[in-house]
């Protein structure tokens, strides 16, 4: 591995996912010596449904990384089901790994010095240690997701997880599907999001509701009933953190799952990820900023967890919860974007 000479960055950020790379680009843009650290070899490929709602699109993601748009969302649950029909495409797909090459890339034009394969081993108060060396900065953004280094640094606790099991087959179904139902995915659901050339078919429930082999148990025994066969597919499984305790701490601040932005009901990150790193990078180059898209974003995530939490109190409880939400969606009593973290 090869070592760097030490030097001192404006900020330094842990982490090339989306929220990283959209920080990393805010603050290179204006001018800031800016240090995007990250663990893995490769920029992009994580595991992930790749469902982005159409706020999020309209805000964050370019229409060149679109795969696929769907109008039509089918929503099912053991008692009903729906098809709610939009104007604009509610829901579309993305391949995760070309999002975090093209983000990555957006980055280092705008004047971002990347380092991939880079551990960071220790965190001081004005420096990182790492494989590579150590750096000093003035600025701290923790991006290094659902198990973050500088969210332990930090001494905030993790106790509220969701967890994510899919697989991806070789063909791209025609519909995109959602399929709530408390008695085998208590407060979660399962789902068909189709991609250009694959689909991936998976299952999200908050960890706390129920557990990661039941969670997969249940998969199968839908996709079964589906007729979908996964037999020698490899799954895919990913933690999604949505505890949030706050996001600027000093000089340090924490984006996108690091700081708990996924929505703990829908297990929606990317779009939050790519809002929170944007809106730290306008506090830091101007204190006087006030975070408007940020704070929508943390009033739809309070509302979700709220639900979440009326929810998963009992079974029944959130049979009632879920049917009622499916009912009110089928009789547009409320809007699909109502699920929106970025609406």
């Amino acid at each position: 591995m090869d070592t760097m000479k030490k030097q001192t960055f404006h900020t330094i950020i842990i982490g090339a996912g989306p929220a990283g790379l959209s920080c990393a680009r805010a603050l290179a843009a204006q001018g800031k010596k800016v240090l995007v650290c990250e663990r893995n070899r490769t920029i992009g490929p994580k595991t992930c449904a790749g469902g982005v709602t159409w706020a999020g699109i309209r805000s964050a993601i370019p229409e060149q990384l679109i795969e696929r748009q769907f109008p039509v969302q089918n929503v099912s649950s053991s008692l009903q089901k729906t098809r709610l029909i939009g104007q604009e495409p509610m829901v579309s797909t993305i391949n995760r790994g070309r999002l975090g090459q093209w983000m990555a890339k957006a980055a280092a034009v705008a004047g971002a010095e990347i380092v991939t394969h880079t551990l960071v081993t220790k965190i001081d108060k004005a420096a990182i240690h790492t494989n590579r060396g150590t750096f000093t900065f003035d600025f701290l953004v923790g991006a290094d997701g659902a198990n973050s280094l500088v969210r332990r640094h930090l001494g905030l606790p993790v106790e509220n997880m969701g967890i994510g099991i899919q697989y991806h087959i070789p063909t791209s179904l025609p519909d995109m599907v959602w399929h709530l139902d408390p008695g085998h995915f208590n407060t979660g659901y399962c789902w068909i999001f189709p991609q250009a050339r694959r689909t991936s078919v998976g299952a999200y429930c908050c960890r706390s509701h129920l557990s990661p082999r039941l969670l997969k148990k249940s998969l199968h025994t839908w996709l079964e009933h589906k007729k979908i066969n996964v037999q020698g597919l490899r799954p895919e499984a990913a933690t999604i953190n949505f505890d949030y305790r706050g996001w600027r701490f000093n000089n340090i601040f924490l984006a996108g799952d690091a700081a708990g932005l996924a929505s703990g009901l829908t297990g929606e990150g990317i779009v939050p990820a790519i809002i929170s790193g944007e809106e730290i990078a306008e506090i830091i180059v101007n204190p006087h900023h006030h975070p408007h898209r940020l704070n929508r974003l943390l009033s739809n995530h309070k509302r979700h967890s709220r639900l979440l939490r009326a929810a998963g109190k009992n079974r029944w409880g959130c049979r009632l919860i879920m049917e009622s939400l499916l009912l009110a969606l089928k009789l547009k009593l409320i809007p699909f974007s109502a699920l929106e973290m970025a609406n």
